[in-house]
């Protein structure tokens, strides 16, 4: 039973996703599915190896990861302490709260011409547009976390004569740290889109320039396994965000 508990959700997804892909490749060797949009699954698993040897997409996925890597930094860095500060002072939340909500529609990418004068084109753009990007779902689930605190618990620690600062540490940020990490996946989205989103444009290293090549190569396969290469960083990361977790909540 332990064994099923822990390994049953993991194979359970990787049974479903083999499947869904033997059933685009039916569907596409039965001429129901397009097969110059979608390729077929089989020729994208044969492309992922000529895509490694031969267009270099080791450096690149290391790039792209680590331009979100630091975009994911500073997206925590940033938007966890913004989040802390509006739930502390009250006017400053009542003045940005809208604002910082309406800005999380916002197409920031179509910006980048302005990142573009003030950082260059090079990494430090793309970080800056994935960072922006990322933090109105982190701020704002920040804020919605520490607000939501069940006020028996603020009582309880009150009746201990808790200071404000052993307060947030032993009530109010434990019991927020679910709905803080929901809103750190969240921006960790955003700012993946807009990382390889900008660099499709700008055509600065990583993978955006490399699913562009191949794209325009009309090579399909190839341009699918580039892909396959992004929603690898995505994992990965979601991986070490619930690492992250655990580490802080031991006992869930």
């Amino acid at each position: 039973m332990r064994a099923i508990d822990r390994f049953g959700p993991a194979t359970l997804g990787l049974g479903a996703f083999i499947m869904f892909l033997v059933v685009v490749e039916i569907l596409i060797r039965a001429g129901v599915i397009n097969g110059y949009i979608v390729p077929l699954p089989s020729a994208v698993v044969v492309a992922l190896e000529r895509v490694v040897t031969e267009e270099g997409v080791v450096p690149r996925f290391v790039l792209t990861a680590g331009e979100a890597f630091a975009a994911g930094l500073l997206v925590a860095g940033i938007g966890i302490p913004a989040g802390i500060l509006l739930f502390s002072v009250n006017l400053l939340r009542r003045a940005t709260e809208n604002w910082v909500a309406a800005f999380a529609a916002a197409p920031v990418v179509l910006v980048y011409p302005l990142f573009l004068v003030i950082f260059g084109r090079s990494s430090w753009t793309i970080i800056a547009i994935g960072t922006v990007a990322g933090l109105p779902p982190v701020i704002l689930k920040t804020l919605e976390g520490l607000s939501g605190v069940r006020p028996v618990l603020i009582r309880v620690g009150a009746s201990f004569n808790l200071t404000r600062w052993q307060q947030f540490r032993t009530i109010l940020f434990p019991a927020a740290v679910p709905t803080i990490f929901a809103g750190l996946r969240l921006g960790l989205i955003f700012a993946m889109i807009n990382v390889v989103g900008v660099e499709f444009l700008i055509n600065f290293g990583g993978l955006g320039p490399l699913i562009n090549e191949l794209s325009e190569r009309y090579d399909m396969p190839g341009t699918y396994a580039a892909i396959c290469f992004v929603v690898l960083v995505s994992v990965l990361f979601f991986l070490l965000v619930e690492r992250v977790e655990k580490w802080l909540r031991p006992a869930s």
